[in-house]
């Protein structure tokens, strides 16, 4: 039987010039709806459609074809979006996200709505109101979050590749559970038209894909300016790369809680690094210690403000009560999960009269602190990437960390500065531990992603784990 999915875009393209789209998709879809990994909160019926018609017309497009799922809080017109939770139930946009748009012009093929942590606020795709998506290399563990689902429909084979979001980390961590390339492009190198908003001055609309090849294929596809959103800037304005690598810095200060097996293989990627030719130094950022208590703040102020719109009126879940006081809280209360919850509550104290300046703009000065010891290490010590491990440990069991927030928060250490920051990241795998991934984190300068993309192949193309992502499908 044919593997229509081992061989990402490259190895599906032939499949599509051989008119053989409908049947990989039609087995796609039949795959998705096993729901083994519940990787889906909704699935595009129209996919095996869309596909025959690319077989009987062709057409044209970079995407051609590639069965491509898209992260739960993207809008998809005519598609329900429902960003995993309750409140969301029954809203179907009538129109579609910038990033949609563009995969579609480019001819992929929307297959469905990948499951997510609610609102995007987690680490494991545990808070979904549709139950947690498991992990294809152990079905025990958390795919990581929130961007889960797209994580795990890669790994698993129920899609080429994919786009999530990462507000701080959401796309880098499951992309490192799940042993695929994950990919952070610089705030305002895509357009974030049409996501719907949790923390507006951190997200970024990210890809993944089964190599980096595929994630940065997806990455050119949706990037550049967009009109309709202020903060998207043409990348062509400050992009720069170079053929030639000279030195990586390795941020070696939060190295001590990391598990031991994750470090081993982070540091031969670094030594791998080294012997094909570029050097490595180790650095320390003085205030990144403070990212994490400074990111929350951010993130949970941010979330208060965007998600006073859910009111039970305008869309979602609706109340039957004429008083607009009484359901409003009650429709609060019953469409929130417990997390999402949470963090309304923290953000709304932090931007409180009597506290706005204690925390919430005490965390944006950090912030620039935060930024000046990125700019200076670049630019002193002639960087031309950072490197750390993308998760301090491996992908643990499912309900292991749900019912404790703070280690939940702890566990985003490392992806959190550059959502600060606004820098470019990306997530590849790095080794295998007892069956399970370990991804290596590298950082950019501010529109170099071409940089760490390419740092990145060299790395992929000289070491074989990639073949092992492409052995579980």
């Amino acid at each position: 039987m044919k593997n229509y999915f081992k061989d990402g875009i490259k190895g599906f393209r032939h499949f599509v010039e051989d008119g053989e789209t409908e049947e990989a998709t039609r087995r796609l879809i039949d795959k998705i709806k096993e729901n083994r990994f519940n990787a889906y909160i909704t699935v595009c019926e129209d996919a095996v459609e869309r596909a025959r018609e690319i077989d009987k017309n062709k057409g044209d497009g970079r995407l051609l074809g590639m069965p491509i799922a898209v992260k739960d809080n993207l809008s998809t017109r005519g598609v329900e979006t429902t960003c995993a939770s309750k409140i969301l139930r029954g809203y179907v946009p009538p129109y579609d996200a910038t990033v949609v748009e563009r995969l579609k012009e480019n001819g992929a093929i929307i297959v469905g709505k990948t499951n997510m942590d609610e609102f995007a606020m987690g680490t494991t795709t545990e808070t979904s109101f549709f139950g947690s998506t498991r992990n294809p290399w152990d079905e025990d563990r958390v795919p990581g979050g929130s961007s889960g689902g797209s994580a795990a429909a890669v790994a698993s084979g129920e899609c080429i590749a994919s786009l999530g979001t990462d507000t701080g980390g959401s796309v880098r961590c499951p992309a490192s559970f799940c042993g695929i390339s994950g990919i952070k492009p610089t705030y305002g190198f895509v357009s974030r038209y049409g996501l719907i908003a949790y923390s507006n001055s951190l997200e970024c609309v990210g890809t993944m894909g089964s190599s980096i090849e595929d994630a940065s294929l997806l990455l050119d596809v949706i990037s550049g300016k967009d009109s309709r959103d202020s903060t998207s800037i043409d990348p062509t304005l400050y992009r720069r790369s170079s053929e030639k690598f000279g030195k990586i810095g390795v941020l070696t200060q939060f190295f001590d809680g990391v598990e031991e097996d994750v470090l081993k293989h982070v540091w031969n990627a670094i030594h791998k690094l080294e012997d094909l030719g570029i050097e490595y130094e180790e650095i320390d950022l003085p205030n990144l210690r403070y990212a994490l208590s400074s990111y929350y703040i951010i993130a949970m102020s941010e979330a208060s403000s965007n998600l006073a719109r859910y009111d039970g009126v305008r869309y979602g879940l609706r109340g039957k009560d004429l008083a607009w006081d009484t359901t409003f809280s009650r429709i609060r209360a019953e469409g929130f999960g417990k997390e999402v919850k949470r963090r309304i509550l923290m953000g709304t104290f932090s931007l409180s009269a009597g506290y706005y300046g204690k925390y919430y703009l005490k965390a944006l000065k950090v912030r620039n602190l935060i930024i000046k010891d990125f700019e200076g290490a670049f630019r002193k010590r002639k960087l031309d990437a950072i490197v750390s491990p993308t998760m301090p440990y491996k992908p643990f069991k499912l309900g292991e960390k749900i019912e404790d927030p703070i280690s939940m928060y702890l566990s985003d250490i490392y992806t959190v500065p550059v959502n600060l920051t606004g820098l470019p990241s990306v997530s590849i795998p790095c080794g295998f531990s007892e069956g399970l991934p370990i991804g290596i984190q590298l950082i950019g300068r501010a529109f170099d992603e071409e940089t760490i993309i390419n740092i990145a192949k060299i790395y992929e193309e000289n070491t074989d784990h990639q073949k092992k992502v492409s052995g579980l499908l």
